[in-house]
């Protein structure tokens, strides 16, 4: 068998590309490992006809329109803004953290004064990273930097990450910023909602060009030399591609539990996030993801995290530390010898990237091997 290009992995990058590609006239195999397409963002009907994410939640939400047109090719969308609470301190207030989550947390006079030097010192509508805020010099607002670092990013970081906020990259905490206004959504992209038939109906129409074959349950290296290729796009873990020549890249993993309830609800939005109480991090709720408001039971998913073992777990993200970033510039070297190989998405870039980051990743790496 001979094709144009072997790709490696079947979720939103190398869906991506391998659809790019395969529309400009290559023939594309793809070769996944798993048992399906999607990766991690595959979705499933579970044994009560819930649609349940099987690696956890994917809320999908960008700012680029040229993301958001490439992908409305594949599916609907159902209009979804993602709203999350936290329990703090027994009490379930909004994240990220705004000024609502204040007038939840503490009296009218205190919530009253930390909002106003808020607004004051950053402006309405900012989004500050948290240990931005804790190096404020305000006494009040640097009362409420170290209670939201106590109570809110402290412990939820240890779950996650096993590590403490300032031993990882500022882009992890700034993902979730203090949210100097009264929006409660998790996000304020542009473009914010979910497949309406699913991740895994959206990969299907991407990979259903005449030009491309999907291989599943299978390792690149398995075929490898029965297919013929001239280029490989690459987008499993860099490291692992190298055997590990520079010692392993650190990723941390999540097992679910996941629990159907005959109730209509079982907590008031889609996702509660327990910073500091119980071994989990989070439930999800997937019917408020889907719209399946009909039915008359629920299902949910209690999400631990846990440290990436290869072969027993799969690696969702890699960890963002300085050490980490030296390591992968190694392996990024090694990767710079090879011709006609590439590396991207999550693992192959080693990168947290979002689902419309990897689309757009995939997208830019597609341009560049188009006009070469």
């Amino acid at each position: 068998m001979k094709v144009d290009y072997l790709i490696v992995g079947a979720g939103f990058t190398g869906a991506t590309l391998a659809e790019r590609l395969a529309s400009a006239g290559k023939r594309v195999l793809v070769v996944e490992r798993r048992d399906h397409i999607g990766g991690n963002a595959y979705d499933e009907m579970d044994s009560h006809g819930v649609l349940v994410h099987r690696y956890g939640p994917h809320i999908f939400h960008t700012n680029s329109q040229r993301v958001w047109d490439y992908l409305s090719r594949f599916t609907e969308w159902r209009p979804y803004y993602h709203r999350v609470r936290a329990v703090v301190e027994g009490k379930e207030i909004p994240l990220p953290f705004s000024l609502a989550s204040l007038r939840a947390l503490f009296s009218p006079r205190l919530a009253d004064r930390l909002e106003e030097k808020l607004i004051a010192q950053y402006g309405y509508g900012a989004r500050v990273p948290i240990l931005k805020l804790r190096e404020t010099q305000d006494p009040d607002l640097r009362f409420l930097a170290d209670y939201v670092y106590r109570n809110v990013f402290e412990g939820y970081t240890l779950k996650q990450w096993g590590l403490r906020p300032e031993e990882l990259s500022p882009t992890v905490t700034a993902r979730v910023p203090i949210l100097v206004s009264y929006d409660t959504r998790y996000f304020q992209d542009t473009y914010q909602a979910m497949p309406k038939e699913g991740y895994t109906a959206l990969f299907r129409r991407m990979l259903s060009h005449p030009g491309i074959k999907v291989l599943l349950g299978a390792d690149w290296k398995e075929v490898e030399g029965e297919v013929r290729f001239d280029r490989l796009i690459f987008t499993g873990p860099i490291d692992e591609f190298f055997g590990y020549l520079h010692g392993a890249l650190p990723y941390r993993s999540l097992r679910f539990h996941m629990e159907t309830l005959r109730l209509p609800f079982f907590q008031s939005v889609a996702q509660v996030n327990y910073p500091n109480e119980h071994a989990y991090t989070r439930i999800t709720e997937f019917k408020r993801l889907t719209g399946q408001d009909y039915l008359p039971h629920t299902t949910v998913a209690f999400e631990y995290s846990e440290a990436y073992e290869p072969g027993r777990n799969e690696p969702y993200y890699p960890v963002p530390k300085d050490e980490n970033e030296a390591r992968y510039r190694k392996y990024l070297e090694e990767a710079r010898k090879l011709k006609s190989v590439y590396f991207a998405g999550r693992l192959g870039d080693y990168r947290y990237y979002n689902m419309d980051q990897a689309v757009a990743r995939a997208l830019k790496l597609f341009e560049e091997l188009t006009h070469a």
